[in-house]
């Protein structure tokens, strides 16, 4: 089996050092940058075959929100996870709307690193797992998990991992209130992020993808003090 190949971008040597150390200590194949632009260069220079970006938000030459925003434009698929020792609310829903699938906090311990690399690797791969239902529909959106692609009538909508898991989940359960803590162990897991708040930074950034007016939403309904759910 190939090892994995994750990308690590990180202006403080002595973090990117602890993070290189313990993913290779576990087996992964790691390419470091000290800035953001050097690691957008070894991305493009890789040919985009990494499976996940560990990026700082604030480095020199290109801040890893941006470099967040430019993976994703060209790779959809790929997981990605902030290092960052910002730790407030907005700093959290910037660099979750700029495309992340998780944030961390510094200081980290190699356990909780670990596992939530674990965790976005996981629906990384689920995403390219064949599915056992192929089509699911809704008024004009159709949602194609085998292409893993969403339609709404002729118009494509280019959707993340994260993005297409809520959709696939959302149209599975059409009509039933979802938690937003039940939303959250589905698509993050049980051992992923434990903060509520990343659900709902993900429905925002799906509502503005999907909804004709993202602050009168008509599919992704809120259920006030309960969670969302999904309407025909």
């Amino acid at each position: 089996m190939n090892k994995r190949r994750i990308l690590v971008a990180e202006d403080e040597t002595s973090i990117r050092e602890f993070v290189v150390i313990n993913l290779e200590h576990q087996n992964y194949e790691v390419e470091q940058a000290t800035n953001g632009l050097e690691a957008w260069e070894a991305y493009v220079a890789a040919e985009e075959s990494f499976d996940l970006a560990l990026l700082d938000i604030m480095m020199p030459e290109l801040d890893g929100l941006e470099l967040a925003r430019r993976i994703r434009q060209r790779n959809k698929r790929m997981g990605i996870i902030f290092l960052t020792a910002r730790a407030q609310e907005m700093d959290k829903v910037k660099g979750l709307l700029s495309g992340a699938d998780d944030y961390i906090t510094k200081p980290f311990s190699p356990s909780e690193l670990m596992a939530r690399i674990e965790s976005v690797l996981r629906r990384v791969a689920h995403a390219a797992a064949p599915p056992d239902q192929t089509i699911l529909t809704s008024g004009d959106f159709r949602l194609d998990l085998r292409g893993r692609s969403l339609r709404r009538g002729d118009e494509r909508i280019e959707l993340t991992n994260i993005e297409l898991q809520m959709m696939e989940l959302f149209l599975q359960n059409k009509g039933q209130t979802l938690g937003r803590r039940q939303i959250l162990v589905a698509i993050w897991g049980q051992e992923g992020v434990n903060d509520l708040k990343i659900v709902d930074v993900n429905i925002r950034r799906l509502r503005m993808k999907i909804e004709s007016n993202p602050s009168t939403p008509k599919r992704i309904v809120t259920v006030w003090g309960v969670g969302y759910k999904w309407t025909d």
